[in-house]
């Protein structure tokens, strides 16, 4: 009976002292659907903590992949940045998190047009149109065998 006892009481003890923690519980995750743009290069900041990833049209990537980082006609880029962090099932591995913003570049016959939209709570940062442009136009395309 006391064998019983003790191995009732360990039982409880091992199921008790086992706490799965889920430090990501508490993040939106909101997940981007390029539509019908592809897969263009990505770039990591880590100061930021964010890792951004580049979608376009074959416009686009064909004008980034000529070198002289000009859009054509019709080109459309889209810029989407996530905040990373630790993964909590890998240790040294990240995973993205929370979506932060969407930059949208797109290029029609006279003028290329710049959008921001900023999905994080507390981020409402206007950065300078030019500025980003040139930024997501140095995006160099991965090379895909």
């Amino acid at each position: 009976m006391k064998k019983l006892l003790f191995i009732m009481l360990s039982i409880c003890a091992l199921f008790t002292a086992c706490k799965i923690d889920e430090p990501d519980k508490d993040l939106k995750r909101i997940v981007f659907d390029p539509g019908d743009l592809k897969f263009i290069s990505t770039s990591l900041n880590t100061k930021k903590e964010t890792s951004s990833a580049l979608y376009g049209n074959p416009e686009a990537l064909s004008s980034l992949s000529n070198g002289d980082h000009q859009l054509k006609k019709g080109s459309k880029l889209k810029l989407v940045t996530w905040k990373y962090h630790d993964n909590p099932q890998y240790i040294g591995g990240t995973i993205t998190g929370e979506l932060v913003s969407i930059e949208t570049v797109q290029a029609d016959a006279e003028k290329v047009s710049y959008q921001i939209q900023n999905i994080a709570e507390g981020e409402n940062i206007q950065p300078d149109k030019e500025e980003r442009i040139q930024y997501i136009m140095s995006y160099e395309p991965v090379k895909r065998p």
